[in-house]
């Protein structure tokens, strides 16, 4: 299918109760968050592993370290925090390490980014937010990082009581492309798929979003995937979530 043109809420989001946001790459800036992490990592578990584990590393999660980039559809675009643990022990395994060895390098060099500080909104949440709030339009969040750290990343943002409901990927449903989380925030907020609309950076989470039957799907260029990636799955791709409230 060929993708809509981008335009404004008039649009968009008419006939829309409810938008389902992706976090990382849709409503933050994905590489701010997640390169300094793979960065220091990296360090962190050569020192203690006493190996040359970069090109591992980014062959294994899917990062351009000369072009600080994750590559879309990768391991570190798409998948949780637990998931990406295991796929670093199985790193360090292949490297040369026993796997008790592994698990415990693991453990020694494993941190998780700081949500607040690294959290780099990608426009000014609060005005967007508070605009669809005015028009009657509910949000929420769904994403493959953990509750928590989502909630306070919003918070920290501004938007934390503007959003009502996340989804993170350690509340116990199918991750993306699976409907699961769309289907539960519906029912959780008593809006219809067939009036909700479902925004992301990513295949995964358009796809998610035409699995559960929602209304409109909207890609976003924020993140890691091009356009081209998109528009097999969107029926509207942005520059930016900001384009949700243009006027068309």
């Amino acid at each position: 299918m060929t993708a809509a043109r981008p335009s404004g809420r008039g649009d968009l989001l008419a006939g829309i109760e409810l938008v389902v946001f992706d976090k990382d790459g849709t409503l933050i800036d994905f590489d701010a968050m997640w390169t300094p992490w793979v960065l220091e990592l990296t360090r962190r578990l050569e020192a203690v592993a006493r190996l040359p584990l970069a090109p591992r590393i980014d062959a294994e999660l899917g990062f351009d370290r000369a072009g600080g980039r994750t590559i879309a559809g990768r391991p570190l675009a798409i998948l949780p925090m637990a998931d990406l643990r295991a796929a670093t022990v199985d790193v360090v395994e292949r490297a040369g390490l026993p796997r008790d060895a592994a698990e415990s390098a693991v453990d020694d060099a494993w941190f998780i980014p700081d949500p607040v500080a690294a959290a780099r909104a990608v426009t000014d949440l609060a005005a967007l937010f508070g605009s669809l709030r005015t028009h009657g339009i509910r949000t929420a969040v769904a994403t493959s990082d953990d509750h928590a750290p989502t909630a306070a990343t919003l918070q920290a943002l501004g938007v934390g009581d503007l959003v009502d409901a996340i989804v993170g990927a350690d509340d116990g449903l199918a991750r993306k492309p699976a409907p699961d989380a769309v289907l539960h925030i519906c029912e959780l907020l008593g809006v219809p798929p067939a009036r909700t609309a479902v925004v992301g950076d990513s295949a995964a989470d358009l796809e998610m979003g035409r699995a559960a039957g929602a209304a409109r799907t909207i890609g976003v260029l924020t993140g890691v995937s091009a356009r081209s990636a998109l528009a097999p799955y969107a029926d509207a791709i942005l520059d930016s979530v900001a384009g949700l409230v243009d006027s068309p």
